[in-house]
């Protein structure tokens, strides 16, 4: 990818400053030596140049984990279409996954990057792009966590325990955590659409499910995507529960290399990986380039350069490359800081409504339909 950052930063600074037409109109008044008033710009009557209107694309963007600046993360990508393209992508972040739903439903957005469950609600109103993938993989699981000694060993341990989940419609936070959990014999009540008979439930967010599993005794187990949680489970546990997940998962590398340590109750079966999306009515030559150059991409345009992320996040570079025994506490939340600020997939492929009718299937067999959520 060339090297454009530094003149791509530049441009969007003026733009955002003067406006495309304040650039114009500068162009004309400050356009070269010489200029006699009369639009040549160089008073020989040449057109020395003209200024291209840059269009302003809007991208709506899902809530990322909390730690997370869902704009600083999706930096990469941003600027590589605004380098290839005469675009200037505005990214909108939403508060969950609710509010992306709705943004798109009402168009609000050209793009979006949503969760799976966005394309069996709202189904005439997107068009699906392409399905993220992280590092080869077209799947990603679900998981449900306790801690060591919380005294839970099953599913059905959980009987009026408390146990929060991501968002209500995330896919792999709740959907699927409520479809094992009942299939476990628990009464789900409908939830989302409800509330759980058989235990408490408080939903938030993956990371948030995370911390209170952690830092709350009152909650004994939380569900969430696997890239919230897998970090904290020993590999061996997942040898035990899940051989998909031991071949397929993005995850498992990084299992048990992060604390505190988890203990896996549940891995779900392989769910599609998030999408990019379009808006369905949006006719514009400019949709059909960006989704080309996203789906063409190489790997190396989904990622950050290091110098300028640490720079971004306020962390000193010199830990990238350290051995993380050498480094602080401080430090190591830098580290940890800094890898999650790194966009999680590294490549698009194509992908219709097709490769996300088991998110349909999943909401029939939790007796919902996409209105519910």
């Amino acid at each position: 990818m060339p090297d454009t950052d530094g003149w791509q930063t530049d441009r969007r600074t003026v733009l955002k400053g003067t406006g495309v037409a304040g650039m114009a109109g500068l162009a004309g008044c400050l356009g070269g030596d010489g200029d006699n008033g009369n639009g040549d710009g160089n008073g020989n009557g040449e057109t020395v140049g003209e200024v291209d209107d840059v269009e302003t694309v809007s991208w709506i963007m899902n809530p990322a984990e909390e730690a997370v600046d869902i704009e600083v993360q999706y930096g990469p990508l941003f600027r590589y279409l605004e380098s290839e393209a005469d675009v200037e992508i505005e990214g909108t972040p939403t508060s969950d996954y609710s509010s992306t739903v709705l943004e798109m439903q009402r168009g609000s957005g050209d793009f979006a990057d949503t969760s799976p469950g966005a394309v069996a609600q709202i189904p005439d109103d997107i068009d699906v792009v392409g399905m993220r993938l992280a590092f080869g993989s077209e799947r990603y699981f679900s998981l449900i966590t306790t801690t060591p000694d919380s005294g839970i060993d099953s599913l059905s341990d959980l009987e009026s325990e408390q146990v929060a989940t991501a968002g209500s419609t995330s896919v792999s936070g709740t959907l699927v955590p409520m479809l094992l959990l009942r299939q476990a014999g628990l009464d789900t009540g409908g939830a989302p659409d409800g509330n759980p008979v058989d235990f408490e439930w408080s939903p938030s967010d993956h990371d948030t499910a995370r911390e209170q599993l952690v830092g709350n005794p009152s909650v004994v187990a939380a569900g969430t995507g696997a890239f919230s949680t897998a970090a904290h489970v020993p590999q061996e546990q997942f040898d035990d529960h899940s051989e998909q997940f031991v071949d397929i998962s993005a995850e498992y590398a990084d299992a048990g290399t992060r604390d505190p340590e988890l203990k896996l109750l549940a891995v779900s079966d392989p769910i599609p990986r998030a999408p990019i999306v379009a808006r369905a009515d949006w006719d514009d030559p400019i949709r059909e380039e960006l989704e080309t150059l996203m789906l063409e991409a190489d790997g190396e345009v989904f990622e950050h350069d290091e110098d300028e992320l640490a720079d971004e996040l306020g962390i000193d570079p010199g830990i990238l490359d350290a051995d993380e025994d050498e480094l602080s506490d401080d430090e190591l939340d830098d580290l940890q800081l800094f890898e999650d600020h790194e966009l999680w997939f590294d490549g698009i492929e194509p992908a219709t409504h097709d490769e996300y009718e088991p998110v349909v299937e999943l909401l029939d067999e939790l007796d919902l339909s996409p209105e519910d959520l």
